[in-house]
């Protein structure tokens, strides 16, 4: 018996290796970039600072000659293209002194780099505007030069075009150092991972697709790696467990349903005839030999005992498993025709009494939950039958109460109680039966059918006497 199912077939794991790699690559790629922008402004910083050293060297200069005027151009430039700079100011004292290049081009755009301001951010928010906007623009770098306890200040005009090439040039070789590293340590990653992870699942999966498409081919379950001790390897070893249990049960199912068929075959034909043996007695009964008249009574009883538990267990085997429709039922009237069907309303041994309420309801399938009461009625009936003459003023009753949403029902009778062995398989079918011939079914049947609801059955002793209690949800 193959299982098959209406589920498209599963996707093989290539994706999942390939989300696995780029996730590590973007992953470390993040990283390289948190890295990135701090390094890329020391770069700008280390940069700048040595711009400004020149121009501190520059200002000495300026100190030592009394008249910067008189300085040669060809030093002044000379010191100037030694700074890549254009200009450089020196002020100490409230006094300025300037030198520039002869040729000097005239700014189009100034932007500051104070070096005197080093936080983290600031440093690399300007990094980041020399990058992106940098190129045409003229950069004013201002620094301080200590000297004992002076201090000067001192900016360098220059170009910001050779400071962003260096800068683009860092960036594409720490950019092209990182995809390296990335890769490398995705691969190495990936390896790992495959090995320990993936291609453990793939194999898993593999197998499941395999045994879902045959079930009962024992070779296909799987085998447990033994070396394995974590989620992997309990994963593998609850996968064994269950196709192992599944193997098992759908090799039983078939060998019931093998029997079950078989059993349908001869209990059909074993019907048809007691059916012909009851046409035969109850002819066999109208004679006038006293003989048969004794006999016959307790033939046709047998026969009619005989059909009843050919009859039943067809019942039990043409059950219906769809599950139960929901719908609100007026409980009193359910119990009022369950009774009539049972035999209680207006029979001549037993006293019947219904004490559910007229407005009380319940939520359950209206065929199903008139089965359970039957079967429960019917069964209260037969064992009052049974004991007749030993129980003073039979009677069975029905009662109703609340429990949170659950209606509660019970199905009492004050007859002589369940055997003990009739107690010990009570729901069992073909074993819990509390008479002589019966099959057991009413009580398997009429549990399984609660259950089915979301209730419960249960079986109470009394002295004297026999409670079943049916647990049933009410209306939302």
């Amino acid at each position: 018996m193959t299982m098959q199912t209406d589920r498209p077939a599963a996707r093989p794991l290539s994706g999942l290796s390939a989300k696995l790699m780029t996730t590590i690559v973007v992953v470390i790629l993040l990283v390289e970039i948190a890295i990135y922008l701090p390094s890329v402004a020391n770069f700008r910083a280390s940069w700048l600072d040595d711009r400004l050293r020149v121009g501190v060297v520059a200002a000495r200069v300026l100190d030592a000659v009394p008249d910067v005027m008189a300085l040669p151009r060809t030093l002044t430039d000379r010191l100037l293209n030694s700074a890549g700079a254009t200009a450089i100011v020196y002020r100490r004292e409230g006094q300025s002194q300037l030198i520039e290049l002869a040729d000097a081009p005239v700014p189009r755009e100034a932007v500051t780099a104070d070096m005197r301001q080093r936080d983290p951010l600031t440093l690399i928010g300007g990094a980041l505007d020399t990058l992106l906007f940098g190129g045409e623009r003229t950069l004013r770098i201002v620094g301080e030069n200590v000297e004992g306890a002076e201090v000067s200040q001192v900016e360098v005009l220059m170009p910001e075009a050779p400071l962003r090439a260096e800068l683009l040039i860092y960036s594409r070789n720490i950019l092209i150092l990182s995809l390296i590293v990335a890769l490398m340590t995705a691969i190495v990653l990936y390896v790992f991972v495959s090995v320990i992870f993936i291609s453990p699942v793939r194999r898993l999966t593999n197998n499941m697709i395999a045994f879902r498409q045959a079930p009962e081919n024992a070779s296909l379950i799987i085998s447990p790696q033994a070396r394995r001790r974590d989620e992997i390897g309990v994963m593998e070893q609850e996968l064994a467990a269950m196709e192992t249990d599944l193997f098992s049960m759908l090799r039983q199912r078939r060998h019931l349903a093998d029997l079950g068929l078989a059993v349908a075959k001869i209990n059909h034909d074993l019907r048809n005839t007691l059916t012909s043996a009851q046409l035969l007695s109850d002819q066999v009964a109208t004679l006038d030999d006293p003989k048969v008249q004794r006999l016959a009574p307790r033939l046709v009883l047998s026969i009619d005992k005989a059909i009843g538990f050919a009859q039943s267990v067809l019942d039990y085997g043409r059950q219906s498993v769809a599950p139960p429709r929901l719908a609100p039922l007026p409980l009193r009237t359910l119990i009022e025709d369950a009774a009539f069907d049972a035999g209680l309303v207006g029979h001549p041994g037993i006293a019947f009494s219904n004490g559910v309420p007229d407005t009380t309801t319940i939520s359950a399938d209206p065929d199903q939950a008139a089965r359970i009461f039957l079967n429960l009625l019917k069964n209260a009936r037969e064992a009052m039958e049974a004991a007749a003459g030993r129980v003073e003023a039979p009677r069975v009753s029905v009662d109703f109460a609340l429990e949170g949403n659950m209606a509660v029902i019970g199905v009492v009778d004050n007859g002589p109680g369940l055997p003990p062995r009739a107690r010990e398989n009570l729901f069992v079918a073909f074993e819990g039966s509390a008479r002589a011939g019966g099959t057991g079914l009413g009580l398997a049947i009429a549990r399984e059918l609660a259950e089915g609801h979301g209730g419960k059955l249960a079986y109470i002793p009394l002295e004297p006497g026999t409670r079943f209690e049916v647990s049933l949800p009410q209306p939302a």
